[in-house]
């Protein structure tokens, strides 16, 4: 296996390591002085020693796959800010004592992001991430009734005060600010580095988004509507949880081979002819082994666009391959606690109440959404020439087999982005964003157990399904294999990827040996099998246009 020293190709220029307060002092009286100084309102709740191989767990999580371990000598601090009306919000920043001299922002992910904020401090990064005004994830409790503000500050509010307020600390702990500013996330957390990018596009250098929500009133909705298909439970139309693996196994006999090579991967489902009818009941069938014709028309629905008044495109439907998660994302069998678990945007954030039921959700509802917008959290300013012509870079990845995030929410953006920007005088998209399609990935990581599919590319919640102190690649920490150090070779060294190799192991809780490598190629390219040679290695690959 190929091993590189993972920094050793990004040396700071003119870099120096002086020190505001003393390197031995991590105490909340000296980062709140440095808060006094320069005028902030925030209040340093603690400040801990890290020490080397330590853990960090402010929140005393009893598993430790929900806190960063094996650490590397740092120092922890946690800040109350205070927003505006009765709204705050937390910021957490982990100062590493061996400091690369950049910031790394890892996206909230049901409060701060310790986990992926201590994958960050491997590298050597500052990291940074805050719960955005509210504990726990968004989708639980009544957080947002009666607090505007706090709607405000999750949509995209805090962020940007997150990052200023980290960057003075950075500057006051180490004697001079980040060289170079990252930020981080996946699902939501893909969202919060959008958005963030289209609002402040002065905050960072370099944004990587995986599998992004980006669209937040058309993706809640879409979330309980794909649920509908399905509802009421039990109906003569639902597919029944007893076929999801069948219709998975068929759709992998049939999409396979048609991407050029049987390998249990399928590479383009968006190319894939899938014929279902194989799977129609006849006279012959036991129960729950076939789809009947109700069944096939509930099925017709979850393939297909949802496309509403006036052939208005509302959003995109689910991929051939992302049969497997099914009941864990957000179709289920349309049972209560699945379609209940969608009423929070409608139910807090719009102000529909607990009147609204599912049986009300229609082109009106995404109307309302459209206007109200709530906490102007939906990233869909496609014009990020602005974030472009500063110099900033792009990355954003998402799975092709991905359950809960359409992927073609994702096409969708780059399309209208690409459009947008060459029409403000960006003549090449790929100068500054590039897309990256991973077949066979779920949300956010791991495949289907069918397919095997290579996944890993140290994307934001990745390495923490090894263990929570894994950080890159294990084996493969250079810029080929790992998203974070691809983008700051971009950045830094004007060395624009043209593909990832993605990696899955014969085991992903231990990462030792590759079960298969593959690279992804960025959008509208495509890997291609060159004919010859093993083709889980990735050198007997080549990249094509998808079309």
């Amino acid at each position: 296996m190929r091993y590189q020293t993972t920094l050793a190709a990004f040396p700071l220029v003119g870099f120096t390591a002086a020190t505001a307060i003393s390197s031995t002092n991590c105490s909340a009286s000296a980062f709140q002085k440095i808060i006094d100084v320069n005028g902030t309102e925030a209040h340093v709740q603690w400040a801990t020693y890290v020490p080397e191989g330590g853990s960090l767990n402010p929140m005393n999580y009893t598993s430790a796959s929900e806190y960063p371990t094996g650490l590397p000598e740092s120092c922890a601090v946690q800040v109350n800010v205070a927003s505006e009306g009765n709204s705050s919000y937390l910021v957490g920043v982990i100062f590493p004592y061996d400091w690369n001299g950049r910031m790394l922002s890892a996206a909230a992910g049901g409060g701060i992001n310790w986990v992926d904020m201590g994958t960050g401090t491997h590298y050597g990064f500052a990291t940074v991430s805050s719960n955005l005004g509210h504990a726990g994830i968004d989708t639980t409790g009544t957080w947002a009734l009666g607090r505007p503000e706090a709607v405000i500050d999750w949509g995209y509010r805090a962020w940007h005060g997150t990052t200023t307020l980290a960057k003075l600390l950075i500057s006051g702990r180490y004697g001079t600010g980040p060289a170079y500013s990252y930020f981080y996330g996946c699902s939501t957390g893909g969202r919060q580095s959008m958005k963030n990018m289209q609002v402040y596009p002065d905050d960072y250098d370099g944004i990587i988004a995986g599998a992004p929500a980006w669209w937040t009133t058309h993706q809640q909705l879409y979330n309980l509507k794909q649920t509908t298909y399905q509802a009421p439970a039990n109906s003569s139309h639902t597919i029944p949880a007893e076929m999801f693996p069948i219709l998975a196994a068929e759709v992998l006999r049939q999409c396979d081979p048609q991407d050029g090579l049987t390998d249990t991967i399928i590479s383009n489902p968006e190319g894939c002819v899938f014929n279902p009818q194989t799977l129609a009941c006849n006279s012959t069938s036991s129960p729950n082994t076939c789809l009947t014709s109700e069944q096939l028309n509930t099925l017709y629905k979850i393939y297909n666009d949802w496309v509403d008044t006036n052939q208005t495109f509302v959003y995109s439907h689910l991929f051939y391959g992302s049969e497997s998660s099914w009941l864990d994302g957000n179709i289920g069998l349309g049972e209560p606690s699945t379609i209940d678990q969608q009423y929070w945007y409608l139910r807090d954030l719009m102000g529909l109440g607990d009147s609204f039921v599912w049986q009300d959700l229609d082109f009106s509802t995404v109307e309302l959404a459209d206007h109200l917008n709530p906490g102007n959290a939906t990233a869909g300013q496609y014009d990020i020439s602005e974030f472009a012509n500063r110099g900033g870079k792009f990355i954003h990845y998402h799975g092709l087999s991905d359950s809960y995030v359409s992927p073609g929410a994702s096409t969708f953006y780059y399309d209208q982005a690409k459009s947008a920007v060459q029409a403000n005088g960006v003549d090449d998209v790929d100068d500054f964003y590039r897309m990256f399609l991973i077949p066979g990935m779920e949300h956010c990581y791991n495949t289907p157990t069918d397919m095997n599919a290579p996944w890993y590319i140290a994307g934001a919640d990745q390495a923490s399904t090894i263990n929570t102190s894994t950080w890159s690649v294990p084996g493969y920490r250079d810029a080929q294999h790992d998203v974070v150090l691809a983008m700051m070779a971009w950045v830094e060294n004007g060395t624009a990827p043209e593909s990832i190799i993605a990696t899955v192991w014969k085991n992903d809780t231990t990462a030792e040996e590759v079960r298969r490598q593959r690279p992804v190629c960025h959008y509208p390219y495509q890997a291609r099998y060159i004919g010859k040679g093993d083709p889980d290695e990735a050198a007997n690959w080549e990249c094509g246009l998808l079309y």
